[in-house]
C-alpha cells in the first residue's frame, strides 16, 4: 500500500510502499476514505515544540520514531476485521478515534486515554491516515458515520473533538450566558464557532491576524472578528464584549501574543483554556494570577466518550460542516506545505 511519511524532520514527505497489515483479535483494517491535514502534523513534521527561553521539546525523546505516516483525522471503510471485531460491517464508513492509550494506566481506566503517559496515538506513535489503509487496534475506537460525507467528518476526530472538549472545560454556565473569545480562526477556530452554537452558546468573538480567516469566522456566525495584530486588539475585544472584560477565552494558537492578549482581557475570576501548540513562553506576572483569581487550563484533544457526544450532535444536524478543501493522497506533501505557509482556510482533507 502507498503511504506518505516523515522520513527526516523538516524534509518533504516521501512516498513509501508498505505491506497491507494483517488483522487479528479485535483489530480492524480500514480503506482510507478521508484524512484531515491538521496543524499538529506540522509539529510532527518539524520534530518538536518550542518551549520558550531557548528550550525545545524533541519528539524523538518522547518516543516518536521515523519513518512516520502522518494523519490522525481519518475516516475509512472496513476492509478486513479480526475475529473479535464483531460489531463492524464490511464496506461501511467509520470515523477513527486516534488518541489511543496504553489501556492499563489510571487515565485509560478512567476513560481519558488522551491523558495517557504511554500513548499509542495513530498518526503520532503508530501509522496514521496518510495512506491507502489504516490499521485500528480495536473496533471500539470506530464510530459509524452512516451516510455522512467522509471528508467533512474526518476533522471531527481532532479539530472538532479538541474544541468540543475545551468548551466543556469552560462550562455551559459561562458560554451560554457570555460571549467567548476565540484566538485563531483556522480549522479549529471555525469548528469552535460551530460547536459553540450547537451547544447553545452566546457566541464567539474571534481573533486572527489573517483577514481571510476573519471573514470566514464572520461567515460562520462569529459576533465579531478582530485583527490580533492591531495595537489595540485587547481594547477591541473588550469593546466587542459590550465594554466589559471577558469571562473566558479559548486560545487555539498557543503563542505568547495570543495568550498574553487573552490574559489581559479576562475579568477577575475568568478562565483561559489553552489548546494551541505554537510555542514560546508566557510572561504573566505570577502574583496577578491569584490576585485576579484566574483559571488557566491546558486542554489536549478529548476522550472517546466526548467524540461520541460530538458525533451525536453532528448526526442531529446541530453542527454545520466547516469549509473543507479536498485533495488526492498524492498531494499530501504539497498540502502540508500550504498549511505550514498559513494558506489553508478551513480544513484540507486528503481523499481517496
Amino acid at each position: 500500500m502507498k503511504c506518505y511519511c516523515v522520513v527526516d524532520f523538516h524534509q518533504p514527505l516521501q512516498l513509501r510502499e508498505q505491506p497491507i497489515p494483517d488483522v487479528r483479535d479485535a483489530e480492524v483494517l480500514l480503506k482510507v476514505r478521508a484524512a484531515g491535514v491538521c496543524h499538529s502534523d506540522i509539529h510532527l513534521w518539524e520534530g518538536g515544540y518550542d518551549l520558550g527561553q531557548g528550550k525545545r521539546l524533541s519528539l524523538k525523546d518522547r518516543g516518536v520514531t521515523l519513518p512516520l505516516t502522518l494523519g490522525h483525522e481519518t475516516v475509512g471503510a472496513v476492509h478486513a476485521a479480526g475475529p473479535r471485531a464483531t460489531q463492524v460491517q464490511a464496506g461501511r464508513n467509520y470515523l477513527v478515534y486516534p488518541w489511543i492509550g496504553c489501556g492499563a494506566c489510571p487515565a485509560c481506566a478512567g476513560g481519558r486515554e488522551n491523558h495517557c503517559t504511554a500513548p499509542r496515538y495513530l498518526g503520532v506513535y503508530r501509522p496514521g491516515g496518510y495512506a491507502e489503509y489504516l490499521l485500528v487496534p480495536d473496533e471500539r475506537y470506530l464510530i459509524d458515520i452512516g451516510d455522512l460525507d467522509p471528508a467533512t467528518v474526518a476533522p471531527y476526530a481532532c479539530s472538532g473533538l479538541t474544541t468540543y472538549s475545551a468548551l466543556r472545560q469552560i462550562g455551559p454556565e459561562i458560554y451560554r450566558d457570555h460571549p467567548i473569545v476565540i484566538f485563531g480562526a483556522g480549522g479549529l477556530g471555525l469548528m469552535a464557532v460551530e460547536i459553540l452554537h450547537a451547544l447553545g452558546g452566546k457566541g464567539a468573538i474571534v481573533v486572527d491576524i489573517d483577514p481571510a480567516k476573519r471573514q470566514a469566522a464572520l461567515a460562520a456566525g462569529a459576533l465579531a472578528a478582530i485583527d490580533g495584530g492591531a495595537p489595540d486588539a485587547a481594547q477591541q475585544i473588550v469593546k466587542a464584549n459590550g465594554g466589559r472584560p471577558v469571562q473566558a477565552a479559548l486560545d487555539l494558537v498557543g503563542a505568547p501574543a495570543t495568550a498574553g492578549a487573552a490574559f489581559d482581557t479576562l475579568v477577575k475570576g475568568g478562565k483561559l483554556v489553552i489548546v494551541g501548540l505554537f510555542g514560546g513562553g508566557a510572561t504573566w506576572p505570577l502574583a496577578l494570577i491569584p490576585m485576579r483569581a484566574l483559571s488557566i487550563v491546558g486542554s489536549y484533544v478529548g476522550s472517546l466518550q466526548e467524540l461520541r457526544e460530538l458525533m451525536a450532535l453532528v448526526r442531529e444536524g446541530k453542527v454545520k460542516p466547516i469549509p473543507v478543501h479536498r485533495y488526492p493522497l498524492a498531494d499530501a506533501d504539497a498540502v502540508l506545505a500550504s498549511l505550514v505557509d498559513g494558506k489553508v482556510v478551513g480544513r484540507a482533507v486528503l481523499t481517496a
